[in-house]
């Protein structure tokens, strides 16, 4: 009577184990990723089974009709732009106040074997999604829809938004929307790994101590469709004058430039003289800047140093950041190219502005320059402009972000 019972207790140890082991073998990196993403994950992982809940094909088909109308309507159009534009990109893209972006940032510089980016949102975790109970997975599912929200319709995070979606699960932070960019961008995820820096900029992993003003983040290896090995780093960092005097992100950085840069919908936080730290290293450190209106002021750059390149229309700021209206930069656009895509806040085509700066190979050891040519203008009253459209909503999907 009890030999059978014996046998099946047996079975099911076995049977335990097995489903142990080959999740600690198979839920590899990339296949979570793809799972995110509403991909499917490679025939032999233990996910399979979790994409036959409904929920999830529902998460597929939404992603998939989200990422092919943004496909159309904005990323191949930039890498078309890009490929005519930047000439010789450097190795190194460095993009702050990113949150976790990828996705642009392989747009503007898909030919980067390293993306560092920085923002103040924590990197968080993804933990093995089959261990999960079934309703915290498709809780996470549906966070990472509401988080993408605004920038797969406008090309920009809501951080507030952001935020509140990105800590309500255990799969939070910055890193499911780095793993989501990722796959559907083509990439396979062959490594993640948390690492912290020391106030030097000095990398440390595993159980290495950082020091008391560490710097933390994540470091992805992944390959693109060439196979060659390519590397994201994403850091949470305060990339004010008080950060960055106390941290090591940008001393970091520093030993990969110099590198070109990518600032987009930065809140004109570079306008501001709590980030003159990070705007100055910006210019000292990019071959080239790409940016909208709310990256670098135009009065920043050393007009010996740089040359000006602008696409777009300068419409000014959005009601939001009414006062960092530019006159010079408005005057540079008046000879500005068109571009066929939107970004930024002014994300409608025919609306957005995008400015290529450029470094004049060796002007960094000439004299220092006069820049009162780009210094603005004192006030003058100016015709009143038309209040910027409000934004619509998103594509139809199972999130309601904007409220």
């Amino acid at each position: 009577m009890f030999r059978p019972m014996r046998l099946a207790a047996v079975a099911l140890a076995l049977m335990a184990a097995a489903i142990s082991s080959a999740r600690a073998v198979e839920v590899t990196f990339d296949d979570t990723a793809r799972f995110l993403a509403g991909m499917q994950p490679s025939a032999d992982s233990p996910l399979v089974a979790l994409t036959r809940d409904p929920s999830w094909q529902h998460h597929a088909k939404f992603f998939d009709g989200a990422f092919a109308q943004l496909e159309q309507r904005q990323l191949s159009k930039i890498r078309s732009w890009s490929d005519v534009n930047l000439a010789a990109p450097r190795p190194t893209m460095f993009y702050f106040f990113s949150g976790p972006d990828f996705l642009y940032a392989n747009a503007f510089y898909s030919k980067a074997s390293t993306y560092v980016l920085g923002a103040l949102e924590p990197a968080g975790a993804v933990p093995d999604l089959t261990r999960l109970p079934r309703g915290s997975v498709n809780a996470a599912l549906y966070n990472v829809e509401r988080s993408l929200g605004s920038i797969l319709s406008f090309s920009f995070f809501i951080t507030k938004q952001m935020k509140v979606d990105l800590r309500a699960n255990q799969v939070n932070g910055t890193l499911p929307i780095l793993y989501v960019f990722l796959a559907r961008s083509g990439k396979t995820i062959r490594n993640v790994e948390t690492v912290a820096l020391d106030d030097k900029g000095g990398v440390h992993t595993g159980n290495d101590n950082p020091g008391p003003n560490a710097t933390r983040g994540v470091r992805i290896t992944f390959a693109g469709a060439d196979g060659e090995a390519r590397t994201l780093y994403y850091f949470s960092t305060d990339l004010s004058n008080s950060g960055a005097r106390a941290a090591g992100f940008l001393k970091f950085c520093e030993t990969l430039g110099p590198g070109n840069s990518l600032l987009k919908s930065a809140s004109y936080l570079l306008h501001a003289g709590n980030f003159t730290i990070a705007r100055d290293w910006l210019l000292a450190n990019s071959a080239t800047i790409i940016q909208d209106d709310s990256g670098i002021p135009l009065a920043s750059y050393n007009p010996r140093q740089w040359r000006f390149f602008p696409f777009g229309r300068y419409l000014g700021p959005i009601g939001e950041f009414a006062g960092r209206y530019q006159e010079r930069y408005a005057e540079l656009f008046t000879r500005a190219q068109p571009i066929d895509f939107g970004v930024g806040y002014r994300w409608r085509m025919h609306e957005s502005n995008l400015l290529l700066s450029v470094k004049i190979p060796g002007s960094e050891a000439a004299p220092d320059a006069e820049t009162t040519s780009f210094a603005e203008p004192p006030p003058k009253p100016r015709p009143k402009r038309l209040r910027p459209p409000e934004p619509v909503p998103p594509p139809p999907g199972r999130f309601f972000w904007f409220r």
